[in-house]
């Protein structure tokens, strides 16, 4: 972020040569951001969307020909929705002015909005165990966004573990798309798993959801209450051990896509001075935040599914626009209190138990870009993620402590938002996006936005 210039600099506008105007500025083309953008402009707003993938439709919607999807993005063009893709944001000024600076191919784009709607979506949560960083060890949902973009699965021997609802629908597209699924391992007990499809009598859509994936799950095997302990190989894996209760054995496997539950992504929230409470950002019953015209959409405020994020979408739309949109806004409220409570039992259904903390051993690698060991970690930094990153690099690297931030507030019982960090900008970026900005730590720091 940079609020002021150095002496001698040109005026913001002529330097921010890239300036657009809007009305209403959403951030994040899945679910939540485009009904967001179609509530707004479908109010009057000029509405301008930011999103860092080539395509809509987020991480939910990227290559699925799905019909809900269809709609939404036919709504937004009908509605004139300006749409800017491949643009990643890595800072803003949000002083007296309010400009959300880009990364596109072409360069620096720099918006400037008097309101905001953030949608940017969520993140799985990996936990280190030994062998994770093995080739071949992915994310559960990372391995599904790899096939989306062509990788050949056909034949493959797969292990799908962690935690969550994901985990079914993993093993089915990866069956369909002709992965040997080998196991399915999921840390909760069949005792939560049954509760939790019993509440599902309230969720009738969700539960037909479930039911459909059954023929596509036929032959698998499924694991309650098991997690995986250590992936193995030397290049490349070729085996993962597993642990139900006393039980272990080992399954060979290609591929092992392991993700306990979805983190959201809390950057730009806390970069742009939203409060944050129990890991989400803070809102109110418009999805306003606690920054006055920046509103918050979507996984940012709980994880809940598409269904929740395109209510909480179309509540931050129609309350950005103001008097026109608040009765349309207010009419949706019931429909996400009854979202909110089934997100509520998702959360105690996939809670993490407390003996996934101890699956990383003293040697265990748990920050994979400084190499960070956990004896190391836990010897010189065992109170703060502020500690960790001070005497051991933890959190420093490449990633930003996007991959062990989450890991390390499981473990350690450190609040999530301590572990966000928010240094503009969020990501790399080149030297002439920066130059074009204006961004240098000194104006970052004259104007208090330095995260200590």
């Amino acid at each position: 972020m940079c609020g002021q210039m150095h002496r001698g600099q040109k005026s913001e506008e002529h330097r921010l040569e890239t300036l657009r105007e809007t009305e209403v500025l959403v951030i994040g083309a899945g679910p939540a951001g485009i009904a967001a953008a179609c509530s707004a402009a479908e109010c009057g707003r000029r509405t301008i969307v930011l999103d860092d993938n080539p395509l809509p439709g987020g991480q939910i919607w990227r290559g699925k020909e799905d019909p809900n999807a269809t709609k939404w993005l036919s709504r937004a063009q009908r509605a004139g929705v300006q749409m800017i893709h491949e643009a990643q944001v890595f800072a803003a000024m949000m002083n007296d002015t309010r400009v959300v600076m880009a990364e596109t191919p072409d360069g620096l784009c720099a918006v400037r909005s008097p309101c905001i709607i953030l949608a940017t979506g969520a993140r799985e949560r990996f936990l280190p165990f030994p062998g994770w960083t093995l080739p071949g060890v992915t994310g559960a949902g990372g391995l599904q966004a790899l096939v989306k973009g062509g990788l050949s699965i056909e034949g493959k021997r797969v292990v799908v573990a962690g935690s969550g609802a994901l985990l079914p629908a993993v093993a089915a597209y990866l069956h369909e798309h002709g992965a040997n699924v080998r196991l399915v391992a999921e840390q909760t007990s069949w005792l939560q798993l049954i509760a939790f499809g019993a509440s599902l009598v309230l969720r009738p859509s969700v539960a037909m959801q479930g039911l459909g994936l059954i023929p596509q799950l036929l032959g698998i095997p499924y694991e309650a209450g098991c997690m995986v302990t250590a992936a193995h190989g030397e290049a490349k894996l070729i085996s993962v051990t597993l642990r139900h209760g006393s039980r272990t054995w080992q399954v060979d496997c290609d591929y092992l896509a392991c993700g306990y539950n979805l983190v959201p992504n809390l950057e730009l929230p806390v970069l742009l001075g939203c409060a944050i409470a129990n890991g989400y950002a803070a809102v109110d019953e418009w999805q306003e935040s606690s920054l006055p015209g920046v509103y918050c959409a979507g996984e940012l405020t709980g994880i809940g599914g598409v269904d929740r994020s395109l209510i909480e979408g179309q509540i931050a739309g129609y309350a950005a626009a103001g008097k026109q949109g608040k009765p349309k806004a207010q009419a949706l409220w019931p429909q996400r209190q009854a979202l909110c409570a089934y997100a509520e039992r998702l959360d105690r259904a996939f809670a993490l138990r407390d003996d996934l903390k101890a699956l990383a051993t003293p040697e265990t690698i748990v920050c994979r870009c400084e190499d960070v060991r956990r004896a190391h970690l836990d010897a010189l930094a065992p109170g703060s993620w502020r500690m960790a990153k001070l005497h051991t690099r933890c959190g420093m690297g490449a990633c930003q402590g996007r991959i062990c931030g989450p890991a390390m507030s499981f473990i350690h019982d450190w609040p999530m938002e301590s572990t966000v960090s928010t240094r503009p900008p969020l990501f790399p970026v080149r030297m002439e996006t920066l130059t074009a900005a204006g961004l240098t730590e000194r104006t970052a720091e004259k104007t208090g936005e330095v995260n200590r």
